[in-house]
């Protein structure tokens, strides 16, 4: 068979599926038998040809299948620690709020179609610090020259021309003004936000033309919407409160800001907990598709991996509506059936047969 671009491309997101350790073009090229060398493959990470544009086209069928006015958008960026990789304009000190503190890593921002019970990415942006800055101290420092809400009005604006969906759904890093203002205003649609608990809302119309703004601590009972005023906007919102209990056995409180105000408390919730979906990609990524595990350096290279890593979970998505064990479970499955060949391959070694 002649071995395309495209046919590559399909060889190496199953090779990331499959392996175990580092993923690596030398590791692809032994799993082939050598019938294709690591330089085919270093060139393939080294082209650019895996963007953004081919993760859609991987996408798109499966996209326009499960294609629903239901389906929502959810939109959610997460650091990838990378502490033995030298810094470039991809992998730089971003600050992740998992750990409380800065790492040096990838920090990428995805958007994710979820409708018909599947997940699917549809675009993703990666933080590029291209800008050499000095700080308040005269220390140089790289940052972005595009903002992350930036980024995310990108994937919102890109989506809305590939896919339908009835609201956008994003955690407190993204609720801005701004990023309200597009979804409901430019776009035509609706969003469902978490809030976070300092922003302060007018209770009407009226006060918020006299600047009369109170804490949404004070006014959202849980259990119930209430319409209130952004100073920022000019459309209102409903805000509800929920109290959840966490792992550890400690409660905690969310406030959700909906643009819909016909949604009630319990539709609110529901859809809102839709959002969890981005969360299950983010572990699936990191630990059924090689994500962190390649040793590729350039800028290029290490894009064109990543996103292979993502091209992979839409197979093993798709995999998983066809098999119904989830991703991990399907990962399992590969890891068994490898250490079961390790196995017997390691007795025919200690065991050879009589000459």
């Amino acid at each position: 068979m002649r071995i395309t671009k495209d046919n590559l491309i399909d060889l190496y997101s199953d090779y990331l599926t499959c392996c175990c350790g580092l993923a690596t073009a030398t590791g692809m090229s032994a799993v082939l038998d050598e019938h294709i060398s690591h330089d085919k493959i270093t060139r393939l990470l080294n082209s650019g040809e895996i963007d953004s544009k081919r993760l859609w086209l991987e996408a798109k069928p499966i996209c326009e299948e499960i294609n629903s006015n239901d389906g929502v958008l959810i939109i959610d960026d997460s650091v990838e620690e990378k502490a033995y990789t030298d810094c470039n304009e991809i992998i730089q000190y971003h600050f992740d709020h998992t750990v409380g503190r800065s790492v040096k890593g990838v920090n990428f921002i995805s958007a994710i179609y979820h409708s018909s019970g599947m997940s699917m990415p549809v675009g993703v942006e990666f933080i590029k610090k291209d800008l050499e800055v000095l700080d308040k101290n005269g220390k140089k420092k790289r940052k972005s020259s595009k903002s992350k809400h930036e980024h995310f009005r990108s994937l919102v604006g890109a989506a809305l021309k590939n896919v339908d969906f009835k609201y956008v759904l994003s955690d407190s890093w993204f609720a801005c003004a701004d990023n309200m203002k597009y979804i409901k205003e430019d776009c035509g649609s609706d969003f469902v936000m978490a809030m976070k608990e300092n922003r302060k809302v007018a209770l009407s119309l009226e006060d918020k033309k006299k600047g009369k703004y109170v804490s949404i601590k004070s006014i959202a009972p849980e259990g119930c919407v209430r319409t209130v005023y952004l100073e920022q906007l000019d459309f209102p919102i409903s805000i509800s409160k929920q109290v959840f209990t966490n792992g550890d056995g400690s409660s905690g409180t969310l406030y959700l800001a909906a643009s819909d105000l016909n949604l009630t408390y319990q539709q609110v919730s529901t859809i809102y907990k839709k959002r969890w979906k981005v969360e299950v990609y983010h572990q699936s990524i990191k630990s059924n598709t090689a994500f962190p595990k390649s040793p590729t350096q350039t800028e290029v290279s290490q894009q064109s991996h990543f996103i292979a890593s993502i091209i992979a979970f839409i197979k093993l998505e798709t995999l998983r509506v066809r098999t119904q064990h989830n991703h991990f479970s399907l990962k399992k499955l590969i890891l068994t059936n490898a250490t079961k060949a390790a196995w017997h391959k390691w007795i025919d070694i200690n065991n050879p047969k009589a000459a």
